[in-house]
């Protein structure tokens, strides 16, 4: 079966089984009935831990309808946020006509920060990372928990990545410490999906980690706030469509994924990162630039193509960052979660559009030498109740 194929019918069904374990209830202490007992010690709440996703009993997704949504980060050429825009300094056009802003918020980390907090995603990729790395990534893992005592900026969740799925710890925590202990659950794992299969394991491993994105993207479509998602690792296959069998379904397949993954990425406020180690085995100098040929954007299914869910692809169309490889992890990271405070939203209203799946390539830029504006580089119309 095509990868679109096999991609679009996994998500259509096994999306809904995708959502997040409530937190542990936590049982209270009884009171004694007389006079007031001696104060006792906070409670410390059980530590996270990892959990495979629960049967399905989620409501269906609600997608609101009407303005269209974007978080902007605007750096220097130093890579340092540029604080006290207003409206009038952003230009933004759709499909190169210019659009005009509804509405618009500033977010500088210092005097005006996001409610509720930016949550940081840590996704330890282990279909897609050598065995050979994973005790190494842990390490680095380990020391940026660690950082700062143990106390993090943002709220953090631990996600894990295999060929059966996801473990997902569930609840954010700023306990670095307490993620500790979920980060040695993890053990290294030998995939049954080795690089011995060629393209057909190539194939499958991106049909996983595809589907498990898009199952992410969804779930988190429905939590408010922002989010930034971190793949730790080399990401899924870099394949194209020339060096397999897909016919014309497949493409449209493809297509509709594309569609699916660009808006939700987006309506789900989330940024994704690659942050790669440097695997010994192939020594530096690798970075993939192929991805680089699928950034336009995809106008029609015809122009569909697997590579266009390349994970680096789908970094650059959420204004996220591609870093690495290189073996600090903690530094990259890092660099990461500076972009998580300072940043602006905004709001504007599409155009009204002749049918469903319409592409829309946003641009928004502001006029300052050297400044760098990123952000969701495209949307697609929805039918309407969408």
């Amino acid at each position: 079966m095509g990868l679109g194929r096999c991609v679009l019918f996994c998500i259509l069904t096994l999306t809904a089984l995708f959502c997040l374990l409530p937190c542990a209830q936590q049982t209270r202490a009884q009171q004694p009935p007389a006079q007031a007992p001696d104060p006792q010690p906070t409670q410390r709440k059980p530590d996270p831990g990892l959990l495979h996703r629960p049967p399905p009993k989620a409501p269906s997704l609600v997608i609101p309808t009407g303005k269209i949504f974007l978080d902007a980060i605007v750096t220097d050429t130093a890579g340092k946020p540029i604080a006290g825009l207003q409206p009038w300094d952003f230009k933004l056009l759709d499909n190169d006509h210019p659009t005009k802003i509804l509405s618009f918020r500033s977010y500088d980390g210092v005097t005006v920060r996001p409610d509720p907090p930016v949550q940081v995603i840590l996704l330890i990729d282990e279909l897609n990372l050598p065995i050979t790395e994973i005790s190494f990534v842990r390490s680095q893992l380990a020391a940026f928990l660690r950082q700062n005592n143990g106390h993090l900026a943002q709220p953090v969740t631990i996600f894990l990545l295999t060929e059966t799925g996801l473990q997902v710890q569930p609840r954010p925590s700023t306990d670095g410490n307490a993620l500790l202990g979920v980060l040695n659950q993890i053990k290294p794992h030998i995939s049954s999906i080795s690089p011995a299969m060629g393209s057909e394991g190539a194939l499958e491993r991106t049909q996983i980690s595809v589907r498990q994105l898009a199952a992410i993207a969804e779930n988190e479509a429905r939590k408010p706030g922002r989010k930034l998602l971190l793949w730790i690792g080399p990401g899924w296959p870099m394949l194209q469509s020339r060096n397999f069998e897909f016919n014309e379904r497949d493409r449209r397949a493809d297509f509709d994924l594309i569609v699916e993954l660009t808006n939700r990425l987006r309506e789900a406020r989330m940024v994704l990162y690659s942050v790669a180690p440097l695997d010994s085995a192939m020594g530096a100098g690798t970075h993939d630039v192929l991805y680089q040929a699928f950034l336009k954007g995809v106008r029609a299914e015809q122009q569909a193509d697997v590579g266009n869910l390349a994970l680096k692809v789908l970094v650059t169309n959420t204004g996220g960052k591609i870093l690495g490889p290189d073996n600090d992890l903690t530094g990259q990271m890092n660099q990461c979660i500076a972009d998580a405070n300072a940043f602006y939203s905004l709001s504007f209203n599409p155009p009204q559009a002749d049918h469903a799946g319409e592409f829309h390539q946003l641009s928004l830029a502001i006029d300052q030498a050297g400044a760098l504006v990123r952000t969701n580089t495209a949307y697609y119309t929805e039918p309407p109740g969408n």
